[in-house]
């Protein structure tokens, strides 16, 4: 059976994962992403309390009501929450809420709707992606201004929304003022914006700081949890009221307007009681800290960009890679030139997990 990261050719793709029943096997905790994690058992017991009797479908209920409600009250919200089923089903939409059909979005070249959606920007809502570099993840508002040279020309695509992720796709995480300069320069410039906010959590969490401190600067961002402790379950937050009329027909539109929404609601409902998110989002961030620490003063081994939410990428020897992987450790490859991976950590890996790991770092060192 193939290993899908046994190699330095396989790609920095957190869905090639076709040997996920071999890590199993093993009895190693997973690097390989956040993704890998089960679920919270407080989000399990949140479903499994939801599923007594009937209850109106599509939303309809008050599971639903209540995780809205919850939702609008943490992000400081006007408009509105929506319940969706994936991380890329929440891009597409917020970005369809916020563009015309002539505008492009500004993104990191190395953005998730840009390297990891399949095109879906581009085929499902029609927009054109215009990238820029992006050390570290970050946009900048110089590095946005870059890109508005073709307002005004009626053979270009108009730049209509500026997509930031936090935290970004390097585990680094933009700080409020940051997003500040960011929102007001668009604000300014008459650009929308949209935050990927798969990993939300762990930025907030980060930055010591609440939802709403981080969504002031956005029109509508997504919310995720799957990441986080549930199953198959993300929140998109329409900030301001006139954008909230489409939504609900956009949503259905592009297939993410769940029946059993209940069982949807529940989990966030679990997530947001106690702030279970930020405590979730606390230990995996933590664990990723514990990891780089752990391998700081190993021979060889460069950690290659601020450990600051829950990933850390490392560069390190091919030959000490493939020794992990033949040792049965299961994580990306992410730069193969440069011989970069990335180990993600959870709301579930334990010390113990990251110590057994960074021994085996150790003592691959010299192979």
């Amino acid at each position: 059976m193939p290993r899908a990261c046994g190699c330095l050719n396989s790609p920095p793709n957190e869905a090639a994962d076709t040997s996920a029943s071999l890590v199993l096997m093993t009895g190693h905790k997973s690097f390989g992403s956040d993704n890998h994690a089960g679920a919270h058992p407080a989000v399990l017991r949140a479903i499994v309390d939801a599923n007594a009797g009937d209850a109106v479908a599509y939303g309809a209920d008050q599971w639903t009501a209540e995780a809205a409600a919850s939702l609008r009250s943490a992000f400081g919200a006007r408009g509105d929450a929506f319940l969706v089923l994936n991380g890329s089903g929440a891009n597409v939409l917020g970005l369809s809420i916020l563009l015309r059909r002539h505008e492009a979005v500004i993104c990191a070249e190395t953005a998730h709707i840009n390297t990891d959606e399949c095109g879906s920007a581009e085929r499902l809502v029609g927009t054109k992606l215009l990238t820029v570099p992006s050390p570290g993840g970050k946009l900048t508002p110089d590095a946005i201004a870059e890109r508005l040279d073709g307002r005004g020309d009626d053979h270009r695509a108009q730049p209509g929304v500026v997509a930031v992720t936090q935290s970004t796709e390097f585990g680094t995480c933009y700080s409020l003022e940051e997003l500040g300069k960011i929102a007001d320069f668009c604000r300014a410039s008459d650009l929308r914006v949209y935050v990927d906010g798969a990993r939300l959590g762990n930025a907030a969490a980060y930055l010591d700081c609440d939802l709403a401190a981080i969504a002031e600067c956005a029109d509508v961002l997504s919310f995720g949890a799957t990441k986080n402790g549930a199953i198959g379950a993300e929140a998109l937050i329409v900030m301001r009221p006139e954008l909230v009329a489409d939504v609900p027909y956009l949503r259905k539109q592009q297939t993410q307007l769940a029946s059993k929404m209940r069982f949807v609601a529940a989990q966030f409902s679990a997530l947001l009681h106690d702030d279970l998110w930020r405590v979730n989002a606390s230990h995996a961030n933590a664990m990723a800290r514990r990891l780089a620490a752990g391998v700081a003063d190993i021979p060889g081994v460069t950690v290659a960009h601020p450990v600051e939410a829950n990933a850390v990428f490392a560069q390190l020897p091919a030959q000490q890679i493939s020794a992990l992987l033949s040792r049965g450790w299961f994580f990306h490859p992410w730069d193969e030139g440069a011989s970069i991976v990335r180990w993600m950590t959870a709301f579930d890996t334990a010390a113990e997990d990251v110590d057994a790991f960074a021994a085996d770092i150790r003592a691959t060192a010299h192979t």
